[in-house]
């Protein structure tokens, strides 16, 4: 692409060059034809002028020839009529008298705008006319006075003296006018010389650079013709281009009428041929709904901006098509403004598919199960609301996101495993443990799918997860009841066949201690007895898990047995453990042994107080709950009722889940030999079970521990 766009850069910079090139030769030959012109015309003026002074001169020599001429005429006229008294030579005189004054006019005008000329004219015309007004007294002399009169006058000095000046007035005006003509001559023929040459000299130029512009206007000319040739050339390209392609691409008018649509729009409006669909408004196939958003793009395009919408059109067939356009402005190169260049796509097939997997999810949404997709690179695309619902995360949350990551605390061998059998078989079935937003970690049961693309490699995996967490728990209180119960039972049996082994035992004891009064064998006796005693206490409580705890129950008040035990825990237990008690006053009451409950209370609180060595705080609280049918789907021994909590909360050094899982066995205890049983939470699950309640307990290694018992409530008639 940044070939192609310096190639196109390089073609305007030389298409630029040779167009400035161009306008230089054009304004330079122009400059020459101006210059010559110029020139030209000043050589003409002078020419002119030259050849004006010349005819001027020409005139002047003429006309004083002429009176020159006239005046000899004129004298020679007047000599004859003076003699003869000839009538004719009298008109003959009259006529070269006024041809004379005739040609002094003529010769005044012609040197009027010469003030050289006009000084020695000024000097002839009045000579002459001084010398005509003589020759005029002369006339009227003999007329009046007859010849003799006037031969004296003729014969005198001053009038030979006139006729004198006169001729070499005028032979002086003749050789200055002559030599000033001969010298305009030379000058005018110098003039011609020198403007032919000039005219020869920019005829050539003018010549050479009609030929230069000639040859670069025909170069421009093939140019042209070369560059209209490859346009068309890539005209056709581009339309055959435009016509193989998969999409619409249509050109549309601001007023919004089609320019050009290539050969699938054509298909896709269901016509054959474009002059059906040129210079129509292009929204007249558009579907009524879609109208208007199509006006609102169109100009939002026709003022510069890009855009996409989809919508509907009907084909001249019938056809409903959803299309997905793509605007883009097109500047107009002639005034600036934005047209609308549009590129189409057929998404009916897409709308299609979208629609069925839109069903397809509402039907995978009605799944109580979380399924979600994910490709080969562990990343979530799909997401239902059942895994909204299981895990916590909204889809928009989690699209995109690793799954390895969201869901997983570490990357465990079984997982590992899962993926190399799914990637390798297709399918994959077993448990997981999973988390969720707030942390929690479930147990799903999961079932993978590998979903293949068109070629057969692997794509995505399909899971499909179940939460069987509460199915698990269940399972694990079902299996410990069941190891309790066959615990109690051996346990029976061996506490019965303990106590034959001890009632001799202690009958022996007995009456040792009546045989042997001395106090060395009563102190021994004594020792042995109470061990003997110890033995079949321990062997009772044993023989109460084993068999249950069977006691006189009556209605019992849970607030003065809390107070009871807080009295206890202030005055023997140490200091550095703080007890706090929150009990309502509307708590209600339950049915049951106060011993009994005495001691489970006893056994909890002393418990808490072996995990606190190093003090804390001891929290005894009540509530009164009701349990509905989920709570009592979590714990088998739960059922649906109202309930007392008592809830002892510690914050000692807590339990492993590990430990939790077993302290509810006889003889286990994680306290040191000799200072622990095994039989306190034993004891005390036995007790709570024979009341109907049950036990739950939550603990954090190094934050507490927290066991909440739960009795029946009895109702308010139960306690008359």
């Amino acid at each position: 692409m940044e070939g192609i766009c310096g190639r196109k850069g390089d073609r305007m910079i030389k298409k630029w060059y040779r167009v400035q090139k161009l306008k230089a030769i054009f304004i330079l030959a122009l400059a020459v034809v101006f210059t010559n012109a110029v020139v030209s015309y000043i050589n003409t003026v002078k020419l002119i002028s030259n050849q004006e002074s010349v005819t001027s001169s020409y005139k002047v020599v003429t006309e004083l020839e002429s009176i020159q001429s006239k005046l000899k005429d004129t004298e020679t006229a007047q000599r004859n009529y003076l003699i003869t008294a000839d009538a004719d030579d009298l008109q003959t005189y009259f006529a070269a008298y006024q041809k004379t004054n005739s040609n002094i006019q003529i010769i005044s005008k012609l040197t009027a705008n010469n003030h050289q000329k006009r000084q020695w004219i000024s000097l002839l015309e009045p000579k002459i006319s001084n010398r005509l007004n003589m020759l005029q007294q002369e006339i009227y002399l003999r007329q009046n006075q007859g010849f003799e009169a006037v031969r004296q006058q003729i014969l005198s000095d001053k009038d030979k003296q006139t006729n004198k000046e006169i001729q070499q007035l005028i032979h002086d005006s003749l050789e200055v006018e002559q030599n000033l003509l001969q010298q305009q001559m030379q000058q005018s023929q110098a003039s011609s010389q020198k403007a032919i040459v000039t005219f020869f000299i920019a005829a050539v130029v003018d010549l050479v650079l009609v030929a230069l512009l000639y040859d670069l206007l025909w170069r421009y000319i093939r140019q042209l013709q070369q560059t209209e040739l490859t346009l068309r050339q890539s005209e056709n390209r581009l339309r055959a281009m435009i016509d193989a392609e998969p999409e619409c691409i249509n050109l549309i008018a601001r007023d919004g009428t089609l320019l050009e649509i290539n050969a699938e729009g054509l298909a896709m409006m269901e016509v054959e041929s474009a002059d059906v669909l040129i210079g129509k408004p292009i929204d007249a196939l558009i579907v009524t709904e879609y109208k208007a958003a199509f006006t609102d793009l169109h100009k939002s395009v026709c003022q510069g901006k890009k855009g996409t919408l989809e919508f509907e059109i009907l084909g001249f067939k019938g056809t409903r098509r959803y299309i997905e356009t793509h605007a883009v402005p097109l500047r107009n190169e002639s005034d600036g403004t934005f047209i609308h260049l549009a590129l189409m796509r057929d998404i009916t097939q897409q709308k299609q598919a979208e629609q069925k997997i839109r069903e397809q999810g509402l039907l995978l949404d009605v799944s109580s199960d979380a399924i979600l997709v994910r490709n080969i690179h562990n990343q979530i695309l799909f997401w239902n609301q059942g895994a909204e619902r299981l895990y916590g995360w909204k889809t928009e949350e989690v699209i995109g996101k690793n799954v390895l990551q969201l869901l997983y605390k570490d990357i465990s061998p079984q997982l590992e495993d899962a993926y190399l059998r799914v990637m390798n078989t297709g399918e994959w079935r077993g448990e997981l443990h999973q988390l969720t937003r707030e942390g929690k970690v479930i147990i799903v049961e999961s079932r993978w799918i590998l979903i293949r693309d068109d070629n057969g490699q692997p794509k995505s995996i399909l899971s499909v997860n179940t939460e069987i967490t509460q199915q698990k728990q269940l399972e694990a209180q079902l299996l410990r009841s069941q190891r309790l119960e066959s615990i109690g039972t051996l346990a029976g049996g061996i506490v019965h066949d303990l106590n034959n082994i001890l009632s001799p035992i202690l009958m022996s004891v007995q009456l040792l201690q009546k045989k042997l009064p001395d106090s060395q064998s009563q102190q021994i006796l004594q020792t042995l007895e109470t061990n003997v005693k110890r033995g079949a206490n321990l062997l009772r409580q044993v023989l109460s898990f084993a068999r249950g705890i069977e006691g006189k129950q009556t209605i019992v008040q849970i607030q003065p047995l809390i107070a009871e035990i807080e009295q206890i825990i202030t005055q023997i237990f140490p200091k550095s453990i703080i007890c706090q008690t929150d009990i309502p006053k509307n708590l209600w009451y339950v049915r049951g042994d106060a011993t009994q409950l005495h001691q489970v209370l006893i056994n909890l609180v002393v418990n808490a107080r072996d995990a606190m060595p190093n003090g804390g705080t001891l929290r005894i609280a009540a509530e009164n709950v009701v349990i509905g049918e989920h709570s009592a789907q979590i714990n088998i021994d739960a059922k649906v009722g109202s309930y007392i909590a008592i809830v002892v909360t510690d914050t000692g050094m807590g339990m492993s889940s590990e430990v939790q899982q077993r302290i509810f066995e006889p003889f286990f205890t994680t306290k040191e030999v000799g200072k622990g049983t095994g039989l306190g939470l034993s004891t005390v699950l036995g007790i709570i079970k024979n009341h109907g309640g049950f036990v739950n307990v939550y603990s954090q290694v190094g934050r507490g521990t927290q066991f909440t018992v739960y009795l029946p409530a009895s109702t308010p008639r139960d306690t008359h």
